[in-house]
C-alpha cells in the first residue's frame, strides 16, 4: 500500500485564541495537540474544544497543515 494513500492520518490542533494572540507580545506560546482522524469521514479541516494551558481555558483548536 502507497504511504500517502492512508485512510487515517496525523494531524495536528492549534489553539486559533492564541494564533491571534500572538501578534501581542503577551502570548507565551501556542498550544499544539496531535491526533489521528479518517480521511474518507471527514475530509474537511478538523476542529476540536481542548483545553489551552496558555489560555488557561477551553478554546478551539483547528488543523494546521504541517
Amino acid at each position: 500500500m502507497a504511504k500517502g494513500k492512508d485512510v487515517r492520518v496525523k494531524v495536528i490542533l492549534e489553539c486559533t485564541s492564541c494564533v491571534r494572540k500572538s501578534v501581542n507580545k503577551g502570548s507565551r506560546g501556542v498550544s499544539r495537540y496531535i491526533t489521528q482522524k479518517n480521511r474518507h469521514n471527514t475530509p474537511s479541516r478538523l476542529e476540536l474544544r481542548k483545553f489551552c494551558p496558555y489560555c488557561s481555558k477551553h478554546t478551539i483548536h483547528g488543523e494546521i497543515k504541517k
